[in-house]
């Protein structure tokens, strides 16, 4: 996990290896002052200044010594942090880019946001604790058991008699907390994915009047994930009282056995500089245990976080590009050979079964079937955003998994039944398409897609400015924006995925019209649940139960009497009613 993780500190290793070498400086100079205090107040027999302007220059430099040291520190691990935090985020986007639709829906959407947001920022804190934070303490621990043992080991054997009960009770609260931040964490993508439905479904819910349930539902969510952390905090909120009870308990005996023997050696056993040398490196001692425990419940909670991220960026995608795949697609022809589908290995059903279909390049399929007959699934293994259990897709006579994914994916344009426009000009939104699309590219892509009627009554008509997600276009201009988008990569296979039925029954006419004038050579696949998006195609299939039940033309149909006939009648019926 440590060793995938620090792949992302990459530029910014400098300032992570400079930062704890400031820190030891630091210490060192931390731990020397006591000293030179000592031997400034066994000097001082008030006779003279001489031992105030010696030494006390000597503590300034050494305290100038420790701040910039100190700042030096600061700064680095700040630049190593919030780098590292950066490079770690956007590997784990760069990562995410390559999944498939089986990764993401293993992960699924909330989660991987958590992932990214905060579960980066708790790693982020605990990487900075741990560069400098987690260098300085033991090293203070270390120097100043050193440091006091140097002075007196009768009197340190009172720190070292401490040590021991406040590591018990800090490690007795991290494996406390551990499994606590665990569920936190679950919880919140429950928390996370409980927004994001909402936001994104927001006008459905308004629709339904259902604000008060889907506050409700927060609220539960949220109070889940309160009482969690309200259980852990209660814990390490006892890390505080005992660690000041060992220190001041110390600071006590210290002070008691000290006096003592002072008194009854006459100052030679111990003196009284020493013994302020003592109490100081006393709180070093067990302020850095104190500080230690606070790295150490960051650590755990981060823990947690950090394998959660390593599980992301070590998972390899269900779907990559062969070693030397192929970078060129003969044609558009299209075949299924004994095809068969499942979503994951844990379902038993298959959501498609004993596919075999065979389309020339340029010839027009239409495809109907209710909801559930797995007609969306079908086209999505022609461009492996998913790839098939058994058997196998080719397109342009090879099989789809010795493609290199770009090449295949340039050359096969979907419109999928869920289309999606981002914040930007409708030109912008279009050139995802061809990135260099010139302008009469995007007028002609439009005029097929009859999109240019209502972009030029716009007063910035392509300059107009799209709202993120493409709220402020209705529902048919959204659909016709996106044909125009796949229409610009001039593929040689353009898949409709229900993608017009927001368009009028005349507009989707002409826009098949213009497919069949316009784009001949292409292969062109339509998904649609009017007969009449179909009835022009060359083949038309009907789906049930994830099985192609009927094929043929759309006479050939009708002559049938199956299922596409009773769709007709009953939308031609519904027509003439």
């Amino acid at each position: 996990m440590i060793k995938t993780l620090l792949k992302s500190v990459r530029e910014y290793r400098r300032a992570s290896i400079l930062t704890p070498a400031y820190v030891a400086l630091e210490v060192v100079m931390e731990c020397i002052i006591p000293l030179v205090m000592a031997r400034m107040i066994d000097e001082m027999t008030g006779e003279s200044l001489t031992p105030v302007f010696k030494y006390g220059t000597i503590l300034i430099l050494m305290a100038f010594m420790s701040l910039f040291c100190g700042t030096m520190s600061g700064r680095q691990a700040a630049t190593a942090s919030c780098g590292f935090a950066k490079n770690l985020r956007q590997d784990l986007f760069f990562h995410i880019q390559d999944f498939g639709f089986a990764d993401i829906d293993r992960f699924s959407t909330s989660s991987l946001v958590t992932r990214m947001t905060t579960d980066v920022a708790n790693v982020q804190n605990a990487f900075q604790m741990l560069i400098r934070i987690a260098v300085r303490t033991p090293l203070m621990i270390a120097f100043s058991v050193v440091m006091s043992l140097r002075v007196n080991v009768r009197m340190s054997l009172i720190f070292l008699a401490i040590l021991p009960v406040l590591a018990a009770a800090l490690f007795g609260i991290m494996f406390t907390v551990f499994p606590i931040f665990r569920r936190i964490f679950r919880k919140y993508d429950a928390l996370n994915n409980s927004v994001q439905e909402n936001v994104a479904g927001i006008r459905v819910v308004k629709s339904f009047v259902r604000e008060d349930y889907e506050k409700k539902k927060f609220g539960i969510a949220s109070e889940d994930v309160r009482r969690e952390f309200n259980h852990a905090e209660n814990i390490i909120a006892l890390n505080f009282p005992i660690m000041m009870f060992c220190i001041n308990l110390a600071m006590l005996l210290v002070s008691y056995f000290g006096a003592r023997m002072i008194i009854s050696s006459h100052a030679t056993s111990l003196t009284t500089g020493e013994m302020s040398s003592l109490i100081t490196y006393g709180i070093q001692i067990l302020s850095s245990m104190m500080m230690m425990s606070m790295v150490v419940v960051m650590t755990s909670m981060a823990s947690e976080s950090a394998e959660r991220i390593v599980e992301v960026l070590n998972h390899e995608s269900t779907l990559t590009s062969p070693e030397n795949g192929r970078t060129h697609v003969e044609d558009g022809s299209i075949r299924f050979e004994n095809v068969s589908f499942r979503y994951s290995e844990k379902n038993t059903k298959y959501a498609l079964t004993d596919i075999n279909l065979s389309i020339p390049s340029g010839q027009t399929v239409g495809i109907i079937g209710g909801t559930g007959s797995s007609k969306s699934t079908l086209i999505q293994l022609i461009s492996r955003l998913y790839d098939v259990t058994e058997g196998a897709v080719l397109v342009g006579g090879a099989d789809v998994r010795s493609y290199d994914l770009d090449a295949l994916r340039n050359e096969v344009s979907v419109v999928l039944q869920k289309n999606v426009l981002f914040s930007g000009t409708i030109k912008e939104n279009l050139r995802w398409g061809k990135e260099d699309a010139t302008d009469e590219e995007i007028l002609h892509a439009c005029r097929l897609a009859h999109a240019d009627e209502f972009v030029e009554q716009f007063p910035d008509k392509y300059d107009t400015m799209i709202s993120q997600g493409g709220t402020n276009v209705s529902g048919g201009q959204k659909q016709r924006l996106c044909i125009a988008r796949a229409l610009l990569k001039k593929p040689k296979i353009l898949i409709l995925d229900d993608s017009t039925s927001a368009v009028d029954t005349k507009t989707d006419a002409l826009i098949r019209r213009a497919f069949r004038e316009e784009i001949p050579d292409i292969t062109k696949i339509i998904i649609a649940q009017r007969v009449s998006s179909v009835q022009d195609a060359d083949q038309i299939l009907v789906m049930d139960g994830g099985r192609i039940v009927e094929r043929g033309t759309h006479e050939e149909l009708l002559s049938l009497g199956g299922i596409y006939r009773e769709v007709y009648d009953s939308q031609t019926k519904g027509k003439e009613a």
